[in-house]
């Protein structure tokens, strides 16, 4: 998570062994029960700035309480994401069904804080591996769900125009965007992600169509055109099945 830019600032490698150390020190004065702790997000990847909180995920002996937990240490506000070995596997697990990864990419791509016996290690290994497996392929009742959702939001889409409400077509296409990202991720078998990482795991999923849905949904929020995002939206339709609408059935 990113708490913000700090003008005037770049990351480096002085900021990236900051962050190990600040990591390092929060885990050492507020879980002193931890059996393992990792630094994940753009501190990991050496992406951070001094504004920049903390993505930690601390592993707890069994039977801890999973939880997450806001806290300021030493100055820098951290994310921390509390579990024992079942609960992290669970996470994990739940993942492949979700579609989003974020437990997995937090301790894949992570630095080790703490790890006195090999756990997180063997756990950064299991993440690892199923992120490069990708998640679940869609059920046939998963895709239709998704195709008769989005079949509906683009009719309602494509009834607007510049002089209806801006604030409900703004809502529509967001949802469009949202629901069209999820069924075209899927689609390829790749993560999916929310707010900034929306456009991130789109783009990764599919260039081409990822940019037009994405370009698309800039055009109606600049000009009230809702042409494009439609458009778009449609090709992923048509990538999963085609538009869904009489005969559908929710079960």
């Amino acid at each position: 998570m990113n708490a913000g830019p700090h003008p005037g600032r770049r990351p480096g490698p002085d900021q990236a062994a900051a962050d190990v150390r600040a990591a390092g020190r929060l885990v050492s004065a507020h879980y002193p029960e931890a059996t393992g702790a990792v630094l994940g997000g753009s501190a990991a990847r050496g992406r951070s700035t001094p504004g920049s909180d903390l993505d930690i995920t601390v592993l707890l002996p069994d039977g801890g309480v999973r939880r997450r937990e806001l806290l300021r240490h030493d100055g820098r506000l951290a994310e921390v994401f509390l579990n024992s070995r079942s609960d992290l596997r669970t996470a994990f697990a739940e993942s492949r069904t979700t579609r989003r990864a974020t437990a997995l990419f937090l301790f894949a791509d992570s630095i080790v804080l703490l790890d006195p016996d090999g756990q997180v290690e063997t756990l950064r290994h299991e993440a690892k591996a199923l992120l490069a497996a990708g998640p679940d392929p869609l059920t046939g009742p998963e895709r239709d769900a998704g195709r008769a959702l989005l079949t509906d939001l683009v009719d309602d889409l494509t009834d607007t125009g510049p002089h209806s409400d801006p604030h409900e077509q703004l809502a529509v296409a967001d949802r469009v965007l949202r629901e069209a990202a999820e069924l075209l991720t899927a689609h390829h078998r790749t993560w999916n992600g929310a707010g900034k990482w929306l456009p991130r795991r789109l783009r990764a999923a599919d260039p081409d169509l990822g940019r037009r849905l994405l370009d698309g949904h800039l055009v109606l929020a600049r000009h009230a055109d809702p042409t494009a995002l439609t458009d778009s939206a449609v090709r992923v339709l048509n990538l999963t099945g085609g538009t869904l609408r009489e005969g559908y059935i929710e079960r």
